[in-house]
């Protein structure tokens, strides 16, 4: 399906009509969330003047430990959350000036397992279908049951499937309106590798076709290998954005691993230089910045030192180093803004 028919085919009329597509699938800009004091807890700042840009076409990652605001910044866009302050737009539609057509323009899989047990699959996405105004001859509720492998317990009762079966079931209701834009909070929890495997497959294919997929995930390695753009959050914060490539060389290191054909009990002095490591193993451990040592200075130690080189490998950082490394790090303190005053109209 052609990219320009998968974005603009199914929102409402006033949005085919659009000159072009946006640039953005998703932008937000100075968003802001307070929770009032609740239960004897004080007011909670979840989003802290978001700016965040999600391109149209990304499969875009959106990263952070519990609590850190992704939730909330997922439940502004859906309508479920009023926000605080600032601005949000879906497919170039703002969320407060055209709510009906942003929330067209967007599916969400959440992590929650909210499905009535006493539905059918095939039920369930005929009902989801009809709450978005999708036409009976445009619904393709078999085709989307097959593809999330759901085909064959689409006559099932919601409560004899399994919790990887109900997670697929979710994403499935998240495409019966065929949004140019989908949103998937967490939704390989709970299910196993091989249909995991399968899931991401057809994420594939619907960013293939021009589908911009958010995605939220606490398998770092999972977003790393299908994410082409990251955003970490952390504390209400966007702490870092950029190319998965680029974040991920943000940790300008190495560890060399050197596996001697000598039996050593401590560093060679002409390596202490480099303050190299034994490892319980017996091999050095050398960790270097790329840009400030040659690993051939390095070797040539190792060399000056009388030793043996067998083996030797190098690691390098990933997404998981870069995640902790800016997650730990203190936030910076933003005071929250004042509250908003309805008046009664």
């Amino acid at each position: 399906m052609p990219a320009s028919d998968l974005s603009l085919s199914d929102l409402p009329p006033s949005d085919r009509s659009a000159p072009e597509l946006p640039d953005h699938a998703i932008q937000a800009h100075g968003l802001d969330k307070v929770y009032a004091p609740s239960g004897g807890q004080p007011a909670m700042h979840a989003l802290k003047a978001v700016d965040l840009e999600v391109p149209r076409g990304s499969l875009f990652g959106l990263l952070g430990p519990n609590g850190a605001g992704k939730s909330t910044f997922i439940n502004i866009l859906a309508g479920l959350v009023i926000k605080t302050g600032g601005q949000a737009s879906i497919w170039g539609r703002d969320i407060d000036a055209e709510p009906r057509n942003a929330r067209a323009a967007i599916g969400v899989v959440p992590q929650e397992l909210n499905i009535d047990p006493f539905f059918t699959p095939r039920e369930l996405l005929e009902v989801q279908a009809g709450m978005y105004g999708v036409p009976q001859a445009a619904r393709r509720t078999d085709e989307i049951l097959a593809a999330v492998g759901l085909a064959d317990r689409a006559g099932a009762y919601a409560r004899t499937l399994s919790g990887g079966m109900r997670r697929r079931l979710l994403v499935a209701k998240a495409m019966v309106h065929n949004p140019p834009v989908l949103i998937l909070d967490e939704p390989t929890a709970g299910v196993d590798i091989e249909l995991r495997q399968n899931l991401w497959a057809h994420v594939r294919k619907l960013n293939a076709a021009g589908t911009t997929v958010v995605l939220t995930t606490h398998y770092l390695e999972e977003a790393e290998e299908l994410c082409d753009r990251i955003a970490i959050i952390n504390h209400g914060q966007v702490i870092a954005c950029d190319t998965t490539e680029r974040l991920v060389r943000r940790l300008d290191r190495k560890e060399l691993r050197i596996t001697l054909a000598e039996a050593i009990a401590a560093v060679p002095p002409p390596l202490t230089a480099f303050a190299a490591e034994l490892d319980r193993d017996g091999r050095l451990i050398v960790g270097y910045h790329t840009g400030q040592t040659d690993i051939g200075a390095i070797l040539a130690a190792v060399s000056d030192a009388g030793l043996t080189i067998r083996d030797l490998t190098t690691e390098e950082p990933d997404l998981e180093d870069i995640f902790l490394e800016l997650t730990r790090a203190a936030p910076t303190p933003r005071p929250a803004p004042p509250p908003t005053v309805r008046r009664a109209g």
